[in-house]
């Protein structure tokens, strides 16, 4: 098991490297730059902010400039001399790795100029997973007693009353139900504030609106899995050998229905905890997610390089938690 997960975090590298290179050929080959606006700035000025941010270099170099801040020496030669390259190896890309590996630097923003990449995320990405946690504590604690409840109340009114909340779920938004939950508790009984963040208070109610929609799905996967399960051969002998329901349901069948519902929780909580940005601008949170939308309408490249790898990250720690858990659902699943 040891020697799996010092794998998968090996491998864990070469996937961001690869997320990397492609967020940043897509966000380039996207037409328009970060300065252009309706009104083009003189090309003169145009010219000084490409230098201060290193877009008047060749890709590769602007590359290397955002995966670690690197700096790398301007030759007006297309072949590095020997001496020039061992300088460069030794003094700078060496020390540039060992800084990229302990924390990437993503450099300034281009269009929040008193604030870094680093900056953004050190003070939104808590905001974001603390709110992400919660819609899933939400989602879980409701959707998946609601699919165990349909599932073992098969074509019931409960399986029927349970599906119809999952639907409702599904159908509605967190771009609906937000605006609802505002009016409702925060402006006609108000009970809870309807915008802001700072207390347990303030994410009651975007909690809901993002778990409740997630809660119907697993609602939904939940009922799926466990019917699926209750079929099997395994199942029936349990029963004929005289064990008590509860055992058959909690020892035997729960566990192994889980394995789907896991497989979505882990990219689940990894998109969650990295910020929503309708919830957030809907309660007027001051997270992450609108750093996602609002770095691709202005071409902030360092902010779209930092935010893409820190989610891929989080998928990524996710899946791998999520395999480990597998071990403890099902023994014979082995990672050898």
């Amino acid at each position: 098991m040891g020697r799996y997960i010092v794998r998968r975090l090996l491998q864990m590298f070469l996937v961001l490297f690869v997320v990397s290179l492609l967020t940043f050929a897509t966000m380039r080959a996207v037409p328009g730059g970060p300065f252009s606006t309706e009104k083009n700035l003189p090309p003169r000025a145009l010219a000084q902010l490409e230098a201060k941010y290193n877009l008047d270099e060749p890709l590769y170099m602007q590359y290397l400039h955002y995966m670690g801040d690197i700096a790398i020496p301007r030759l007006t030669e297309n072949r590095l001399p020997p001496s020039v390259l061992n300088d460069y190896l030794i003094n700078i890309y060496i020390p540039g790795i060992d800084k990229t590996l302990r924390w990437m630097n993503f450099g300034p923003s281009y269009k929040s100029v008193s604030q870094t990449v680093n900056s953004i995320i050190k003070n939104t990405l808590p905001v974001s997973a603390t709110l992400g946690t919660g819609a899933l504590i939400v989602a879980v604690f409701i959707g998946i007693p609601a699919g165990i409840i349909a599932a073992l109340k098969r074509n019931t009114r409960w399986d029927y009353a349970a599906m119809s909340v999952a639907i409702i779920g599904v159908s509605v938004p967190v771009i609906i139900s937000g605006p609802i939950l505002r009016y409702v508790f925060g402006v006609q009984l108000k009970w809870l504030p309807p915008t802001g963040w700072g207390s347990f208070e303030h994410m009651i109610m975007p909690a809901f609106a993002l778990g409740f929609a997630e809660s119907a799905r697993l609602a939904r996967l939940t009922r799926a899995s466990l019917l699926q399960v209750l079929n099997e051969d395994y199942i029936r002998t349990a029963r004929a050998k005289g064990l008590h329901e509860r055992i058959v349901i909690g020892v035997h069948a729960l566990k192994n229905a889980m394995i789907p519902v896991v497989t979505t929780l882990g990219p689940l909580f990894a998109f969650l905890a990295t910020g929503s940005f309708v919830a957030e601008l809907i309660f007027g949170i001051p997270g992450m997610g609108k750093f996602f939308v609002v770095s691709i309408t202005n071409r902030d490249y360092p902010v779209i390089m930092g935010t893409t790898l820190l989610l891929a990250t989080f998928v990524i720690l996710a899946n791998l938690f999520v395999d480990l858990v597998y071990v403890w659902l099902d023994p014979r699943i082995q990672y050898s």
